[in-house]
């Protein structure tokens, strides 16, 4: 039966109170207690499902994953994050923790143990106590790195995205991965960050036989930097991070042109399939960026696409209730599809809401005075 310290215990309750705490996790599948290191946001809402990040080697790349998700989180880049880094370097844990036979590159009764330890205790307990999305990501460095890739062999594997860094691969792991991942039916991200001059054949192999894998739910990265292996540990982590959580950004001046434009489809149907990707992928409702919202707006005006300006009009007078947004929209949709009369009303009641980003109430009275203008009323 699992323990769990007074300690802990109070950092639960009191998680509100600081956004990083470390403390002693005894657990009954090592016999032993283990540092663990938590990230909790400062802004956390039990009603908003979390990414959870386990981090191995926390005393290498905890600091630096935290930084990241704050900055990216932040700058919705991706979805809120909670991050549980696990302590290995006293007595050199991680070297038992991560253990694997030279003889069939399987865990050995210790690498066993530490499996499980993650897997059927700091996770289930970081589940129970917070909202959790069913998208969580493991990063390790070196043998760490290597241990993650175990996840990938259970039935369900446990994490859907995996930062693999200047791996030191058990045999036959090379080619094992690819495999499990040609089978697995469920979205998966793997990231590769090796370093320049590390001669490992079996790192090019298993680049080779990732790359051959062609699935709509694998996303693969490989990226190479001039550094060291030691250097590597915090290297290229920003790069994963934000080809991971791409889709969840919002929507670029190159998105904008070379995907909305250029796409055959109705523009709103290119909000509606961003949006519905991340709730699919991540397990997050995200609240529409008003930058989105602006894309999708002016694409509905090149592209001459009323009814997506109809259906944009609609989501703003949800997602933006006091404000001119919707009504404005609509006003224009009313005006692109001949009737004038629906037009001036809608624009007046534009102009008694909030103004909002470039939409000021001069521009409803410009477009009230025009269409009264040219219409009589």
């Amino acid at each position: 039966m699992k323990k769990i310290t007074l300690t802990f215990a109070l950092f639960i309750g009191l998680n509100a109170f600081a956004q990083v705490k470390t403390e002693i996790f005894e657990s009954f599948k090592l016999q032993q207690k283990r540092d663990i290191s938590y990230y909790i946001p400062e802004e956390y809402n039990e009603e908003d499902q979390h990414t959870l990040i386990v981090v191995l080697d926390a005393e290498y790349l905890f600091d630096d994953v935290v930084a990241k998700a704050k900055f990216y989180s932040r700058f919705h880049g991706m979805p809120p994050a909670i991050v549980v880094g696990i302590h290995q370097q006293a007595q050199q844990a991680r070297f038992k923790d991560c253990s694997f036979s030279e003889d069939n590159g399987l865990p050995t009764e210790e690498g066993k143990a530490f499996f499980e330890f993650l897997g059927m205790e700091v996770v289930p307990n970081i589940e129970s106590t917070y909202n959790i999305s069913p998208f969580k990501m493991i990063v390790g460095y070196d043998i760490t790195a290597n241990f993650e890739n175990f996840y990938l062999f259970k039935e369900n594997p446990l994490f859907s995205s995996y930062i693999s860094i200047s791996p030191t691969l058990a045999p036959e792991m090379e080619s094992r991965v690819a495999n499990r991942i040609g089978v697995i039916d469920k979205q998966i991200f793997y990231h590769l960050i090796v370093e320049k001059n590390r001669n490992a054949k079996e790192l090019a192999e298993l680049n080779t036989s990732l790359k051959t894998i062609e699935k709509e739910t694998f996303k693969y990265y490989f990226d190479v930097y001039d550094t060291d292996h030691t250097s590597i540990a915090t290297y290229g982590l920003g790069k994963a991070f934000d080809d991971i959580f791409e889709i969840f950004k919002p929507i670029s001046p190159k998105e904008y042109k070379t995907k909305i434009l250029t796409s055959e489809e109705p523009a709103y149907a290119y909000l509606e399939t961003k949006y519905n990707i991340i709730k699919e992928t991540f397990g997050f409702t995200k609240r529409v960026d008003l930058n989105d919202v602006m894309a999708i707006y002016s694409a509905s005006k090149k592209k001459e696409d009323p009814e997506s300006l109809k259906e944009l009009s609609d989501l703003c007078k949800k997602e933006f209730p006091d404000t001119m947004l919707g009504f404005y929209f609509e006003g224009e949709y009313f005006e692109e599809i001949g009737e004038p009369k629906k037009a001036l009303r809608t624009f007046e009641k534009a102009f008694g809401m909030d103004e909002i980003d470039f939409l000021t109430k001069d521009m409803a009275l410009e477009k009230i005075d025009a269409l009264k203008a040219d219409f009589g009323y």
